[in-house]
């Protein structure tokens, strides 16, 4: 076949087929999804706010600031509410029972009664005031998001003593972009924007090897070390001052099911750990009744599906240990030009 040549009509009549008989797989409809690409760039914008002078614009001087964070911000704003509106409308069109539902955060900003996605078509004008509404909500809590992040910078060069520098953290420290994006989607989250802050977080995790759902409650000064196989479940609540290693899960036990065998969702599901809790790498701390108490140190490989009273250390058997000559390798002598 020759580039000019057409495709096959029942080639393409099956891919047609294909595509109206897989509904999950598919999106045909007026209404427009948020855009991925769109999202992942705003990323990037909040972080060079979130970060200035390290990302983005590098030509900020105290004088300029102010400036730059007007400009900034007025842009962000903008890009936000219109990719809000479209998880709103998606969501109104997907379930117009449930779309009017009360944000899940006692918090979260104030909306026009006008405004219930329920009672009104996608894209109109009280549509927009909502999605206006919540990008407000969100900006507002920048200021506490970088708190948290200066202390999770902090955290991480007390813990870690290869860190030579707060900056080298900031540029290079795959745990410190994790929860840059991490602690952005949360607050979407809490705000009951749909769709957003999971496109965040798993970008983030395709980036760094993090997963961490924005569901997750995680309290100020917290580090991940090395952080690759980290996984954080979305009812996780851990405490203040708290450190983590490579391949740890603060995973669900089990899923409950209804009488029709379907998960019962909203329910509390991951564990929680108090403050000051250390978990070392590739332990499994798995069950939403599992609470590990202020001041725990759990030791690497540890399996664990019950609570921890505060201030306990726990540790798995060590593994008994065997060695035996290889007799396939021959002699072998210490110190030989080999070593």
């Amino acid at each position: 076949m020759t580039h000019s040549e057409p495709l096959p009509p029942a080639t393409v009549s099956r891919i047609v087929d294909s595509i109206r008989l897989t509904v999950q797989t598919r999106h045909l409809s007026p209404t427009h999804l948020p855009n991925t690409d769109t999202i992942i760039r705003l990323l990037e914008e909040l972080r060079a706010l979130i970060f200035p002078g390290f990302f983005g614009s590098r030509t900020l001087t105290a004088d300029s600031l102010a400036q730059h964070v007007q400009q900034a911000t007025e842009r962000l704003a903008a890009d936000l509410s219109r990719q809000i509106r479209a998880a709103l409308a998606y969501m109104e069109n997907l379930n117009p029972a449930a779309a009017g539902s009360a944000t899940a955060d006692p918090s979260a900003a104030q909306l026009p009664a006008a405004a219930s996605p329920a009672s009104t078509p996608a894209h109109s004008e009280s549509g927009d005031a909502r999605a206006q509404c919540l990008t407000i909500a969100f900006l507002d809590r920048l200021p506490e998001v970088r708190r948290l992040l200066a202390l999770d910078v902090q955290a991480a060069l007390e813990g870690d003593p290869a860190a030579r520098h707060t900056d080298e953290i900031i540029f290079s420290y795959p745990g410190i972009r994790a929860m840059m994006v991490h602690r952005v989607a949360h607050e979407l989250y809490r705000l009951d924007v749909p769709l957003l802050p999971r496109v965040m977080s798993e970008h983030a995790h395709a980036e760094t090897g993090i997963d961490i759902h924005p569901g997750a409650t995680i309290g100020e000064s917290f580090f991940i070390d090395h952080g690759t196989g980290v996984v954080i479940g979305e009812t996780t609540h851990i405490g203040r001052h708290c450190r983590l290693y490579q391949g740890v899960t603060l995973g669900a036990r089990s899923f409950p099911t209804d009488a029709a065998g379907r998960i019962i969702r909203g329910q509390k599901r991951h564990p929680t750990l108090g403050d000051r809790v250390i978990v070392y790498a590739s332990a499994t701390i798995l069950g939403g009744d599992t609470i590990i108490g202020n001041d725990c140190v759990i030791g690497g490989g540890v399996f664990l599906t019950r609570s921890v009273p505060p201030g306990y250390v726990v540790q798995a058997t060590r593994p008994e240990l065997r060695e035996k000559p290889d007799p396939s390798s021959g002699p072998f002598e210490w110190g030989g030009s080999g070593i």
